[in-house]
């Protein structure tokens, strides 16, 4: 987690704002490895801006530890005994009235289960290899309402997956501009980068991604960008 990586690993994740580092974020953090999660409080607890709460051993234990402690962020490991992340996001965005936001952790980027995780709701996801800089960087990020993935690493998972059909999706009822604002979306870009690669106010940028989310009844912008590739609109590894 402290070492630096090849490829896409070597920066922060895209995400769709500036980051916001005050005041200081609550984190939960899940995770079955004693070693794993005992060093993830370690490190992100000396972080700035961020306050370790509290710790789950599995899936169970995280929607009860998070419904108890009402932490900002639940960083949550996806293979876990009893509850998966996936069934823990799910039940904990739809069981507590004011629910954290949920950072999927993995150590894989073709873990198939990080999609599923992301369609039920969770805001995006980092991978166990990053600096610890970049996964507390991705936790405040999430918190001040933002999202955060690595768009090459969604395509790749995604693509590895059996893609839906298109016709099964609200797709349709996109504009050329709407579809034109989600491709972008897909790639990472934040709301001023499209602005200025449209060539559009920022307002009306987000009244676009506004309207995507509508009519993809996609929990949130991460959510989105799963529906983009899982139906085609956006194919991984070709220029859109």
């Amino acid at each position: 987690m402290s070492g630096s990586d090849a490829g896409e690993g070597t920066a922060l994740p895209a995400v769709t704002g500036p980051a916001v580092t005050s005041p200081a974020v609550t984190l939960l953090i899940a995770d079955d490895d004693e070693v794993t999660r005992s060093g993830l409080r370690t490190l992100l607890a000396a972080q700035p801006g961020i306050t370790v709460v509290g710790e789950a051993a599995d899936g169970v234990e995280a929607v009860e530890r998070a419904q108890s402690l009402r932490p900002d962020v639940v960083l949550m490991d996806v293979r876990m005994p009893r509850r998966n992340g996936i069934e823990a996001t799910r039940q904990l965005l739809a069981e507590a009235a004011d629910p954290p936001k949920v950072v999927v952790i993995t150590t894989f980027e073709n873990d198939g289960y990080v999609t599923a995780a992301l369609s039920a709701g969770a805001s995006g996801f980092v991978l166990k290899r990053l600096p610890v800089r970049q996964i507390a960087e991705a936790v405040r990020v999430v918190a001040a309402g933002e999202a955060v993935l690595f768009p090459a690493a969604l395509g790749r998972m995604v693509a590895a997956r059996p893609l839906r059909s298109a016709e099964a999706l609200p797709q349709a009822a996109l504009t050329g501009r709407e579809e034109e604002v989600l491709r972008l979306m897909a790639t990472g870009l934040s709301n001023p980068e499209i602005a200025e690669s449209l060539t559009v106010s920022l307002e009306t940028v987000k009244t676009h991604v506004g309207n995507v989310l509508t009519k993809l009844s996609a929990q949130n912008r991460t959510h989105a960008v799963v529906i983009a590739y899982e139906s085609g609109l956006v194919v991984p590894g070709i220029a859109n």
